[in-house]
């Protein structure tokens, strides 16, 4: 037998750029072990080195040092159609299940406790919803056609090294954001237990955590809605289409029946449909702005990571249409649910719940045992609901950006799980404490999420018109496109996304609770709109002062390049080990 290899690391080459001919690990096959098989020895090597490979999910020692940060499997172009199931249908079973949850029920009620009447409210909720659309359609644009995910598009805005940044947000408002839905989540298993054991089952169960701000009845809920999202959590994208069909199904039948089942029971729709509390003025009109304006800051997290899904597209049409008429549809009709729902409720308790899990809860403590079983079955319908809606806007999410962090050793399924155990430690409960702004900042991050889209925007459309060359994103190579020089950062998109956030500073110090001038509240309820035009304009504005490689042509000239890649992996992979990847042909079409 001959001996088997010896490991050699390569070293950086000079400054921060990294010698990408170079492998990570040079090594000579065993000839009684066979081609293709790569042994690596061990004897020179600690325990956390020999930790490290094992967990390592990039063992190819053909791979260089740099493509080993910057790429795996969860993070390659999904190059094979037979890898893009999705097609249109499932994009609308997607937005129909997304819009059934508690939060979306909820959203109308701003509008109504601001003074506004339902139908006042619920055209708010159609505009909003259609903005949300529009913006939608500009973010997922890029990854049906170029098939990769957020974290990979936005290397071609910020820079190779500079998507860290937005990333690494992103990743830790997923977290948190996982961590409040599960425990919205856990309510809902909290009726389902009562509906079965009884409304007092709480009081009957000892409580061993007294001074944590939880009981255990509401932490074991908790950990019961947790336990039950894991398996969902291993499922790898492509095959999550079938909980969203089901997911739409069931979630809708559900709110359709528990509207039916509580107009029937309180004799007609109840008395909030018939009136407003705010006269006709600018109050009027700021109330209504502020009601559109929470459509859109809902949906900031989605705007963001559209990619993550529409690279899931089998073909270009199958996520921009479909998605467009489905998401203000869905939504609005989820909204009117939660309008009427809880108008009726007033006529039968004397009291408006705006949250369909208050009304429920109602419902367990003055019903028979017919109606228990009815309330199990909805919160059951609500917590798959949550489940589906903690999957696909923060699970996923942190997964796919935390991948892009550590590639080598975290993929989808592990960033997924690493978010599910953080957001377990983070105490959820104390966000809903009335002494806490928490839930305040969460909702101001809309402000950064939308300075980061209008740079991604205007970068694509204005910028590049619609053509990236994919194998540059792949390389931290000074010369190509997206290293924007050696250190891989692009100075115009912080400084475009620092102006984007600057005009919502103050107003956000208001909402706080700070004494702020009352132009700032305003420009603050304005907030997406804000902070996505202010960093969409001074992007474009910086690129046009100081234009940037790969432009496929002025910015005061007409034409749009953008086409649906069709490379196999094979081309894909041989193109990207080379040190100047080829550019491809993309053909030029003209939009006017």
């Amino acid at each position: 037998m001959s001996s088997v290899s010896k490991s050699i690391v390569s070293q950086e080459s000079k400054g921060s750029v990294i010698d990408t001919k170079k492998p990570l690990v040079e090594f000579e096959i065993d000839q009684d072990v066979g081609i293709g098989s790569s042994i690596i020895e061990y004897s020179k090597t600690n325990a956390f080195q020999r930790f490290l490979y094992k967990i390592s999910l990039q063992k190819d020692t053909s791979l260089t040092f740099s493509e080993m940060f910057l790429i795996n499997d969860d993070l390659k172009p999904i190059l094979d159609e037979n890898e893009r199931p999705w097609v249109w249908w499932n994009y609308v079973c997607f937005w129909i299940s997304d819009a059934f949850n508690v939060n979306t029920w909820q959203i109308a009620a701003t509008g109504v406790q601001n003074g506004l009447s339902w139908w006042e409210t619920w055209i708010s909720v159609w505009i909003g919803y259609s903005c949300v659309s529009f913006f939608m359609y500009i973010s997922q644009r890029i990854g049906s056609n170029y098939h990769i995910a957020f974290p990979v598009v936005i290397r071609s805005s910020f820079g190779i090294f500079g998507s860290i940044w937005p990333v690494i947000n992103r990743v830790v408002m997923a977290i948190i954001w996982y961590s409040v839905q599960a425990w919205i989540g856990g309510q809902c298993v909290q009726l389902m237990l009562q509906a079965v054991f009884g409304a007092d089952i709480e009081s009957r169960i000892p409580n061993g955590i007294p001074n944590s701000g939880t009981t255990t009845f509401q932490f074991l809920s908790f950990f019961l809605f947790c336990l039950f999202s894991l398996p969902f959590i291993y499922c790898r994208p492509q095959t999550l289409r079938h909980l969203f069909t089901v997911k739409s199904v069931a979630c809708s039948t559900a709110g359709i029946s528990f509207l039916i089942w509580t107009i029937v029971r309180a004799g007609g729709i109840g008395p909030v449909v018939h009136f407003k509390t705010i006269d006709k003025g600018s109050k009027e009109g700021w109330a209504f702005v502020d009601s559109t304006m929470n459509c859109i800051a809902n949906f900031a997290t989605l705007i963001v990571n559209a990619p993550d899904f529409s690279r899931l597209a089998k073909t270009r049409k199958s996520s921009s249409l479909s998605q467009s008429i489905a998401i203000p549809c869905s939504f609005a009709i989820t909204a009117l649910i939660g309008i009427l729902a809880s108008s009726a409720s007033q006529s039968m308790f004397g009291e408006i719940y705006w949250s369909p899990l208050d009304l429920l809860t109602r419902y367990v403590e003055s019903g028979s045992r017919g109606d228990r079983g009815g309330v199990f079955l909805i919160a059951f319908a609500f917590a798959l609901a949550q489940v589906g809606t903690n999957i696909s806007a923060n699970s996923l999410s942190a997964g796919t950006d935390s991948s892009a962090l550590l590639p080598r050793y975290i993929n989808i399924r592990r960033g997924g799980f690493i978010c599910a155990a953080i957001a377990f430690c983070v105490c959820p409960w104390n966000f809903f404490t009335s002494s806490s702004n928490f839930t305040t900042y969460l909702s101001a991050y809309a402000v950064f999420l939308s300075s980061i889209a209008g740079v991604v925007s205007a970068d694509y459309t204005i910028v590049r018109r619609g053509y990236i060359n994919i194998f540059h994103l792949y390389s931290v190579d000074p010369k190509l496109n997206y290293s924007y020089g050696k250190y891989g950062i692009n100075w115009r998109a912080f400084v475009a996304y620092i102006c984007g956030i600057a005009p919502n500073v103050v107003g956000f110090a208001g909402a706080c609770g700070a004494t702020v001038p009352s132009g700032a509240n305003y420009i603050y309820q304005l907030s997406f709109f804000a902070g996505y035009i202010a960093s969409f304009s001074v992007y474009t504005f910086l690129v046009w002062i100081s234009p940037v490689k790969g432009m496929p042509c002025k910015l005061n000239e007409k034409g749009w390049y953008e086409e649906e890649v069709d490379y196999n992996v094979e081309d894909f992979f041989s193109e990207t080990n080379n040190n100047h990847p080829n550019e491809y042909n993309l053909s030029k079409h003209r939009l006017f």
